[in-house]
Formats: structure tokens, C-alpha cells, sequence
């Protein structure tokens, strides 16, 4: 049966991929990005939030089957903090009432291996809090540093708070008990145009490895890998897993945290 998807990020990397793959399976899709699709807006601020669903309502007649938050930004800047974990609820939660009239809703969202980098203590419970103006004002201070190591915390903490997010806020009345499953992927490293740059040097391949070590099928996967989960994530099929936080990465999580069980 066809359905109604709302995909963020859709101009490239893992959101295109996923665009792809749900069009080719017969599905409509409704690309949200800066550019190069169906609604142009930034997720950064709250009109951008906004206009998005206002148009997703528009377009999708009032109803989604699903929404994917895939939009995303790996730069030690404040805009990060803006889209990767407050543009990303704004998302699922502004387009949560267009779930509830689908027959068979689902979401999902991308967080990161990078979830289990170290984080900026001050950033990540600002985050957490909800603070918003807080939580720039802090990116724009940790950006500022000359330490380029505290200011690489920026991105591990976007997606360290998100991920905690779904596990918090899955199992919810909003959510589960609306029949709604929440749940994320965290890629690894992925060739896509933010790891385009490394990927084509020794030393930028090395580096990655370092981070990510990816044994299956290493030191990159496709894009089209964690998009094809995402699809089943959010398909009709996925009855029963919610709330979890799915390592895609060549096994680097199993060597990283050996002993996490």
C-alpha cells in the first residue's frame, strides 16, 4: 500500500538515499530541505519550523504516515545545535498530529556514532533542558575557542541529547501509547558529501578509521545502508521496536564499547 512520507535533509546524503528508496517503492515523499525540493526552509529557526508544517500539512492533505528527521549539520558552529537536536524535535513533534491520523504512523530520526564522543557538559543539559537561547549561546562560545578540540564536543552533543530524546520520549503516551514508534539510527561513517572531503585523503581516511572503525564492509558504507533501514524502521512492518537507538557503523560501536550489552 502506498504511503506518505515527510523526509528532512532530502536534498542529500542519507536523506536523498531514503527519498530514493521510498519513491521506488511506490511511496510519496515530501523532501524538506535548503534546497533542491518539495519545502525550502530552515530548520534552524522557528519560522522555518514553522512553514514547514504548514506546508506539510498542505501537501499531505492533513495526514503523514511517517516523518523522518535525517536533516543534520557535523560543523563546530551553533547552527548545529539548532538542527540537529531542536530543528529535529521541532519536527517530529510539530508534525506529530499529522501521525496521529495515519492508520499505521511511524518516525524516526539520525543521531551518530558520535553519540558515544565525549560531550560538553554545559552544552548537553542545556540541551536537555530545552533551553534553546541557552544552548546557541553556549555552541557560540564553545565555537569560538581556540581549542578546536572542545569546539569538536559542538556535534557529539547534538546527537548524544537526541538520542536521549527518542529513549525518553518513545515510550510516552504521545508516542507509544498513540502507536507511534520513535526510533533512530546512529551511522557511522558514511560517504556522503559532509565526509566527502576525508574520505578522499590518506590522512582523512585515517582519521575516520580511528573514530570509526568499521571491520564489515569498512571504511565506509553507502548512503543507501542506513536509509534502507530507516525504511523499514518506518514501514508498516515495524510493529514492536521503538525507543531504540540503532548502531549502523560496521560493528565500530562493538569495538568501541566492548562491554556494553
Amino acid at each position: 500500500m502506498s504511503r506518505t512520507y515527510l523526509v528532512t535533509g532530502a536534498a542529500s546524503g542519507i536523506g536523498l538515499a531514503l527519498t530514493k528508496r521510498l519513491q521506488h517503492d511506490g511511496h510519496t515523499v515530501i523532501g524538506v530541505d535548503l534546497r533542491d525540493t518539495d519545502i525550502t526552509v530552515d530548520l534552524t529557526t522557528e519560522q522555518g519550523r514553522a512553514d514547514m508544517v504548514t506546508q506539510a500539512t498542505k501537501r499531505s492533505g492533513g495526514t503523514l504516515d511517517a516523518v523522518v528527521a535525517v536533516a543534520g549539520l557535523a560543523a563546530p558552529i551553533p547552527a548545529t545545535v539548532g538542527v540537529n537536536y531542536f530543528g529535529a524535535i521541532a519536527t517530529l513533534e510539530g508534525l506529530r498530529p499529522l501521525l496521529a491520523k495515519s492508520a499505521a504512523p511511524r518516525a524516526a530520526l539520525v543521531a551518530s556514532l558520535a553519540a558515544i564522543e565525549p560531550t560538553d557538559a554545559e552544552l548537553h543539559a542545556a540541551l536537555l533542558s530545552g533551553d534553546e537561547t541557552e544552548a546557541l549561546a553556549i555552541a557560540a562560545r564553545i565555537a569560538a575557542t581556540a581549542d578546536s578540540g572542545a569546539s569538536n564536543t559542538i556535534y557529539p552533543s547534538t546527537k548524544n541529547a537526541i538520542a536521549l530524546w527518542v529513549r525518553n520520549t518513545a515510550p510516552t503516551d504521545a508516542w507509544a501509547g498513540a502507536s507511534i514508534p520513535l526510533n533512530a539510527i546512529a551511522p557511522g561513517v558514511i560517504e556522503t558529501p559532509m565526509t566527502g572531503d576525508l574520505l578522499k585523503t590518506e590522512e582523512g581516511r585515517a582519521a575516520l578509521r580511528a573514530s570509526g572503525p568499521a571491520p564489515l564492509n569498512g571504511p565506509a558504507a553507502p548512503a543507501t545502508a542506513p536509509a534502507n533501514l530507516l525504511a523499514w524502521l518506518v514501514s508498516e512492518e515495524n510493529t514492536f521496536v521503538t525507543g531504540q537507538i540503532i548502531f549502523i557503523d560496521g560493528g565500530a560501536d562493538s569495538i568501541r564499547r566492548p562491554k556494553i550489552v
